[in-house]
Formats: C-alpha cells, structure tokens, sequence
C-alpha cells in the first residue's frame, strides 16, 4: 500500500486483499471443545497479575481470575460485586466502603478489608515498578510508597472484618468508580511483594476462574471455573487462552475461528466486511460501540510533534471521512472528540476543530508556522497483527501528499510498541486507543494528558499512561476542579473545558475514529454472549447450549 497515490487507491488494493485473504471452508463445530470451554486467542500480556495488569489482554485475564468492590453495568453505571455500599464524605475527601462478608480467595484465604488494603499497598510500591499504580495516587500515603520511604498506603485502613476507610489526599467524588479497575483487587497473603514471579505467573484469586497451572509464556494460559466463587459461577468449565504471535494474531484469530478452533475472535481491518457478510446471518457477528476512543500519540518532549502547531498540521492533513469509507468500508466513524459518545453525560462532539475535516490549506499553513518542511522524516508506529497496517498507511500517505513530509512506519508487537512508548527521548506519532478502565471522563483525561499522569521513573520512563508527555498545568488545575465537584452536571461541564483546552488548544492528541468494535462469537454453543465495558467477551455470565 505504501506506493498508494491517493487514499482511494488503497480501497480499491484493499477491496482485493480481501477478496484475496479471507479464510473460508471451515465451520464452527458446537461439538468441539470437549464440553463447556471457551476459547480464544491473545496475544503475550505484559501482565495477568493485578498489581501491573494493564494492556486489553492482560486485564482480560486479570478480570476472570480477580473479583473488587464494583463492576460495570452496559450502560456504564456502577455494578456491585463485593462491595454491599460505599458513601463519601461531603468533602469528598474520605470514602468508606462495606466488604460482603464471608468470601475467600481460591486457596481458603479470606477476602477481607484487609486483603483489598494488601492489594493496593502491592500496587504502589517502588519494588512492584507498576505501570498502574498511580490508579491509586490519590490515596493518602501513595507519595511515601511509591517512593521507597514507607511500607504502607497509610490513607486506607481496615475496621473490623469488612469495613474499608480510605483518605484522599484531594476530594474525588468519583473514587468509588476508580475502584473497578484491576490493580484495586484484593489479593491474599500468599501474593507476596509485586515482583513475586511464581504469583505473577499463577495468580490466586477470587475471580469465577482459576489458573489451571502456571502462565505459558508465548503459548498459553488455562483457567477452570471457581467452584467456590462469591457470585454466579459461571456455566463454563474451563477458559483456553492461546497466545499467538502478535505479527498476524488478528488473521490467526479469524482463521481459527472459520476452523472452529476457537469461540471468539477478533479480524484484520480488511476481513470486516466479509465477515459481516458471512457470519450476521448466521448471528455469529457482534457489533459493539465502545468507551473507548482511537487516536494518534504525538511525542512532546522533544523531535517534530513538540509543538502545537506541528500537531495541528498533521491533524488536519487526515481525510478521515475517506479512510472511514474506504480503508474501513463504512465500519467505522471519525472521531471529533477524545471523550467517547458512549459517555453521554459528558460526551460533546466537535471539541476537536481540526478533527471535524482536512483543510490542507489549515495544514501547511501550521507546518510551516511549525518549521515542518517538506523532505523531514516523522516516524509512525503501531503495534502488529491487530489489522491496523491498511488505515496506518492510508493516514501516512495523506500526510506525506498535503505537506510533504516523510512519513517513516515503525511496526512492533504490542509488548514491544508500549515499552517504546514509555521510553525516554521516543519522538514522533504512534497508533494509540483507550477503553474505559471506569466509567468516568476523568479515566481518560488523567491518565492519557494530565502531568502526573507521565510518572517518570529515574530513568525517564514513563510508567504511567501518559506517553506523550503532554504537560500543562491549567489542565491539570481543570481535573483538580472536577474532582472537587459534588454537583454532576457542574463536574461535566470542567471536564469539557479540560477536554477543550488539551485536545482543542493543545492539540495534545490527535483522535481519528470513535471505537466501534466488531466480534465473531459461537452462538452455536454458547448464548449469551457480548462485549463487556471493557471491550471483553463476557465469559463468566454466558450461557451453555
């Protein structure tokens, strides 16, 4: 594609890789599997363990083997799991929440107040390095933990067998919702310090699964059901996570699922219409709009996207209506905010000007305000095998027709690209998408674009989410607002000014489509079955046929 001379010459390639690629002879046979097992494809999680789970594979697993005080309802309210309430304080300072009595971890340890306060102390400590843990940074005491000077997370103590007080160190009236994220799991005694690798590998839990023996690194992971789990146990017996390689996990996912190899799969950006086409009728074909968002990561702490206005010029080089209806034939639609739709109290399209349509003229006229000339190199990364190859380098090639620039594709596997990410000195653009880890505007604001939300280690990686590096303090004194906002409608309008100024003003990351997702599901076996929230197959509440 990268000879392409226009972005509708690459639909018409794409049309015929499709044409070219698509797997096609085999069935799904409900009598596979060897009764209730669900199985499906991934690639190599950087973690399953809660204390640094945190890419969408690693917190696939992490959610099926751990259970914390709240879920996630479809419509994006709060779902309580072990938590029986929760209440704030009027200052929005202090929480308390109350612990369903009487549940136990996989091997007969307690979950307690107590092993939610061990959880999230393991979370923040210097020696577990978690790239999530500042999830947690708001608890009074995290300072002193992440540092080295302390053994505790001082602000969240136990009274009694099941009762959680928490201090903050500034008001949040939406810390209940921040607990549902996975590195806020209780864990039992046995886990030890992060970096205990025998529990990394083989998690003990109190999720509706279990490990069936350790992680297989680059081959598997199996999990069977929690006979003794809190809530609904599940109708599946056992979960067979196969870890493929990441160069081409979309297609080996759509081709084992044509092969009845597995139960769930996600397919490359050109097989979307194929599939459709083949397996709606058939009711094996999942349409799901996302909380989530896809952008494109610009790098501001040093090379060509360090200004602004460099980041504008590539913004509005893109035609993304073009690469909607071509690349991704109408499947998918642009982007004009970096709050999803899904959010609705607070979503507010357009907040993206140079989002809403190419103007070339805008383009040039920023890149030269930029000292972007025609003949520099701007790298673009993207992770492999997850079918974003054809829409990167429909992108690419706009940019390089409207200004003239060098676009230089940089493809890596998933592990490999965030570790890039975070790495001090990285330059340029990357492929990027978020889902929700809680169902809050401040969920995408803090991690992706608010200072603390870097975390540099003493190397300069960046340990939190913030890879980019954007930093602006009246950004940061808007999210500092919000929080301490009681009134919900008052709250929302803070966070579209704080969306407006980043994404706006900024342009500290550059959206393109809002994230429709698409999934092939064996509705001849199992029923039931969804994306969750959280962009996941809903394993444990499916149904057997």
């Amino acid at each position: 594609m990268r000879g392409a001379k226009s972005a509708k010459w690459v639909v018409g390639a794409i049309v015929v890789a499709m044409a070219a690629t698509a797997c096609g002879g085999g069935s799904n046979d409900s009598g596979k599997g060897g009764g209730a097992v669900f199985r499906l494809g991934i690639t190599e999680p950087t973690a399953i363990d809660p204390v640094n789970a945190q890419e969408s594979e690693g917190t696939l697993v992490a959610r099926q083997l751990f259970t914390g005080l709240y879920g996630v309802n479809d419509d994006g309210t709060l779902k309580p799991l072990l938590a029986t309430s929760s209440k704030a304080n009027d200052k929005g300072d202090e929480w308390e929440f109350q612990v369903k009595p009487g549940t136990k971890f996989s091997n007969g340890e307690p979950v307690n107040a107590e092993a939610f306060i061990r959880g999230w102390t393991r979370g923040g400590a210097k020696a577990s390095a978690s790239d999530v843990g500042y999830h947690l940074d708001n608890i009074v005491g995290y300072e002193d933990l992440h540092a080295g000077k302390s053994d505790k997370l001082t602000g969240a103590t136990a009274e009694g067998e099941n009762t959680i007080k928490v201090k903050l160190s500034k008001p949040d009236f939406e810390f209940d919702k921040k607990t549902v994220h996975p590195v806020y799991s209780p864990v039992p005694k046995v886990a030890g310090a992060g970096d205990n690798k025998a529990f990394n590998d083989a998690p003990i839990g109190n999720g509706p699964f279990k490990m069936a023996g350790s992680w297989e690194h680059n081959k598997k992971i199996s999990l069977v059901r929690n006979d003794d789990y809190a809530l609904q146990k599940p109708a599946v017996e056992k979960v067979e996570f196969t870890i493929l390689n990441p160069s081409n996990a979309a297609t080996l996912e759509y081709k084992g699922f044509e092969k009845g190899e597995f139960d769930w799969a996600r397919m490359p950006t050109p097989q979307l219409p194929v599939a459709k086409a083949k397996y709606d009728p058939q009711g094996e074909w999942i349409k799901f709009d996302s909380p989530g968002i896809n952008y494109i990561l610009t790098f501001q702490e040093d090379g060509p996207m360090k200004s602004a206005d460099a980041r504008k010029a590539i913004s509005y080089a893109i035609d993304r209506e073009a690469i909607a209806k071509g690349v991704f034939q109408g499947l998918q639609e642009p982007a004009t905010a970096i709050l999803p739709p899904t959010f609705k109290e607070v979503y507010k399209a357009d907040q993206c000007t140079s989002c809403m349509k190419q103007d070339k003229a805008k383009a040039k006229e920023y890149a030269e305000k930029a000292g972007l000339k025609p003949g520099d190199t701007i790298g673009f990364g993207f992770n492999t095998g997850a079918g974003h190859e054809e829409w990167v380098q429909a992108v690419a090639k706009q940019v390089e027709d409207v200004l003239g620039v060098k676009i230089k594709l940089e493809p890596l596997p998933f592990k490999e690209a965030l570790a890039k990410q975070q790495a001090k000195g990285t330059t340029g653009l990357w492929r990027q998408a978020w889902s929700a880890d809680y169902p809050t505007a401040d969920n995408f604001l803090t991690p992706l674009l608010s200072t603390s939300g870097i975390n540099p280690d003493a190397a300069g990686k960046a340990q939190g989410d913030n890879r980019g590096r954007y930093s602006n303090p009246k950004f940061d004194e808007l999210l500092v607002k919000a929080r301490n906002t009681k009134d919900a409608a008052e709250r929302t309008k803070v966070y579209q000014e704080a969306e407006k100024l980043a994404i706006d003003e900024d342009q500290a990351a550059i959206p393109t489509w809002k994230r429709t997702q698409y999934r092939l599901a064996n509705s001849k076996k199992f029923s039931g079955l969804k994306l969750d929230f959280f962009e996941d197959p809903n394993i444990a509440e499916i149904g057997i046929k």
